[in-house]
């Protein structure tokens, strides 16, 4: 392979979908760089879900216009953005595309400008920029990227000069940022960063790069389309297509081959056998899915290409016939509701893990609830609003991560959306059943739901996951942890739980303490909230207690003090 000089749109969509691999393939490493050593820890996870939806939009566009191909990029990012990495990641492609709105082809200069872009669109979208982060690698990835344009017209150059620096700056993030220091790890966000850029740069100096077809991302596309041809509404007989057929083929393999594969031969035979088709393509393999009226004819031209490894055929009348039933039910279960209990003036959209915490925020007046073991996208979030068929909402995200997720639902929304910051579940019941009155106004309620949240205090135990020095605690794997409003206050040898709990607790009560509540997990039961609940009572007798199944995972304990 030869070394880019200038990009075309063939090597930007390389850059983009191995970007996507590449984290792909090192989402544990990036997780395993969270400052805490708690089990959540899911940097890695969400920046190759963002990317994957980045890819994805990239790949389904069907401009080939180099800007348009970014800008496509851009937008699958910002809606498939969870966490703040994987938001600041989705502002940093926003950036860029930008500056490369016109452009056909991308050269030195071209490049350096979008990466320059990237940087000031990401440092914007943070209200307060902290330097030792993802934001300080691509500031200096873009720095030095402009310096080498400045006298190389080497694309190439250019891409391994920024990917120098962000090494660079990612090594220099603990001196930056204590915290960093303290654990002895670098910025997770900037190392998920300088992987896209090594990506960028593996693909531009001409190195093999593999991309693995992304299953996930297949399936999803194909749930898209399948759905698209079956609806409740539409009448089986105008369904033109009427089997939706899957084949996955492992090119020149097999006795039946007899054809070298060609993408474009490949396509255009089965586009004339149907619609809805999507096929993708790597250097072993071949997924297709179609809409087609003979089935037999799509397996019969996969087979000439190689050996079929999956076949899979579903008759789209038969399913038109059962959507149709279980609309017509729900429309009608929904006119019910509707005529019972109107669509909310003010939708209240809330993130909870653990189904006893969902029914908590379900009866004291939540509309809409995110499951959060894996933080919502954007577009999760967009979709809440919407589903909630309100004039206006407030987002409850209830983890300090899932933040600017919100923030940016709320720019997408078509009606006013207010972002209240909770960062925990607790706080996010308390603004609710302390704060929020649907009497009120959106503006009035925000402000009473953030007012309620300057009392309350959150707790949680959970057992460390690695050995670490954090806040003058020495921590090994396996110790059972105390986290206090987010920080590390209590370690307990071999993940004694209780105890822990006892320690925390004691932390967070003082002399203004009334309530405490209580939320025991799936690794707790509720003998052990009882018996932290008389540790409480040996400490103020005066304190009154609430003890809830709150059924969440990873945290055995949950506790809420007002």
């Amino acid at each position: 392979m030869e070394v880019v000089t200038t990009i075309t749109n063939v090597e930007f969509g390389k850059m983009i979908n191995a970007a996507a691999d590449a984290l792909k393939n090192n989402a544990e490493k990036i997780n395993k760089l969270n400052v805490f050593p708690v089990p959540d820890g899911d940097t890695g996870t969400n920046m190759t879900l963002s990317m994957a939806s980045g890819a994805e939009y990239e790949r389904n566009e069907a401009n080939t216009h180099l800007g348009q191909l970014a800008k496509a990029t851009a937008k699958g990012l910002l809606m498939g953005a969870r966490g703040n990495s994987g938001v600041i990641l989705s502002q940093i492609f926003r950036g860029f595309a930008a500056k490369i709105a016109d452009k056909e082809n991308l050269s030195a200069r071209d490049l350096a400008d979008a990466l320059m872009g990237g940087a000031e669109t990401a440092y914007k979208a943070v209200m307060k920029p902290t330097e030792g982060t993802i934001l300080t690698v691509i500031r200096e990835a873009a720095a030095a990227a402009n310096r080498t344009a400045k006298s190389s017209d080497d694309a190439t150059q250019v891409m391994a000069d920024a990917l120098a620096a962000a090494e660079k700056a990612l090594a220099s993030t603990p001196d930056l940022l204590p915290v960093l220091k303290e654990v002895g790890v670098v910025d997770s966000g900037g190392q998920g960063l300088v992987i896209v850029l090594s990506a960028f740069y593996a693909v531009l100096s001409g190195q093999e790069v593999k991309t693995e077809l992304d299953n996930a991302n297949l399936d999803a596309m194909v749930m898209s389309l399948h759905n698209a041809g079956v609806q409740g509404e539409l009448n089986p007989d105008d369904i033109t297509y009427g089997y939706c057929t899957e084949i996955m083929v492992d090119i020149a393999k097999g006795t039946t081959y007899n054809q070298d594969f060609d993408y474009d031969t490949f396509y255009n035979h089965l586009a004339k056998l149907g619609d809805s088709l999507l096929v993708i393509n790597d250097d072993d393999v071949v997924k297709v899915h179609v809409h087609t009226e003979n089935p037999g004819n799509v397996i019969n031209w996969g087979t000439q290409f190689g050996s079929l490894r999956k076949v899979k055929v579903d008759n789209m009348r038969d399913q038109q016939v059962e959507a149709a039933t279980v609309a017509a039910e729900q429309k009608s279960q929904n006119h019910a509701v509707r005529t019972e209990t109107q669509s909310p003036e003010i939708a209240v959209i809330t993130t909870a893990a653990g189904e006893g915490i969902k029914e908590i925020f379900a009866s004291t007046g939540a509309t809409v609830i995110i499951d959060s073991q894996q933080a919502p996208s954007t577009q999760d979030l967009l979709k809440a609003i919407t589903d909630s068929h309100a004039t206006s909402a407030i987002i409850l995200p209830n983890d300090g991560n899932i933040v600017m997720a919100a923030e940016q639902a709320v720019e997408l929304a078509d009606i006013p959306v207010k972002v209240v910051k909770t960062k925990t579940m607790q706080q996010g019941l308390t603004a609710l059943v302390l704060g929020y009155d649907q009497m009120k106004s959106l503006e009035e309620n925000v402000i009473s739901m953030q007012d309620a949240l300057v009392d309350v205090k959150s707790g949680s135990v959970t057992t460390s996951v690695r050995s670490t020095t954090i806040n003058g605690l020495s921590i090994q794997t396996g110790d059972a942890i105390g986290l206090l409003d987010g920080e590390i206050v209590v370690a307990v040898p071999d993940a004694n739980i209780n105890q822990a709990a006892a320690k925390l607790l004691e932390k967070m009560t003082d002399e203004e303490s009334e309530l405490v509540t209580i939320y025991y997990g799936q690794d707790a039961n509720v003998a052990d909230a009882q018996a932290l609940q008389q540790v409480g009572e040996s400490l103020d007798d005066e304190l009154e207690f609430e003890i809830h199944d709150g059924g969440q995972p990873l945290y055995p304990i949950l506790i809420s003090v007002e």
